[in-house]
């Protein structure tokens, strides 16, 4: 492979993984903060 190729390859490559972040990050943000981790915020604040 030339250099170019390669560069356009690694381009690729690194805009896919980029893209498969903000998929997963999308995914997360979107999901629901369960209550178990809810509760043990409130505890923790009422300690302050």
């Amino acid at each position: 492979m030339t250099p170019k190729r390669d560069s356009q390859r690694s381009d690729a490559i690194q805009r896919q993984i980029d893209e498969n972040l903000r998929r997963v990050y999308e995914q997360d943000k979107q999901e629901e903060i369960p209550e178990r981790f809810l509760s043990l915020l409130e505890k923790l604040r009422e300690q302050e």
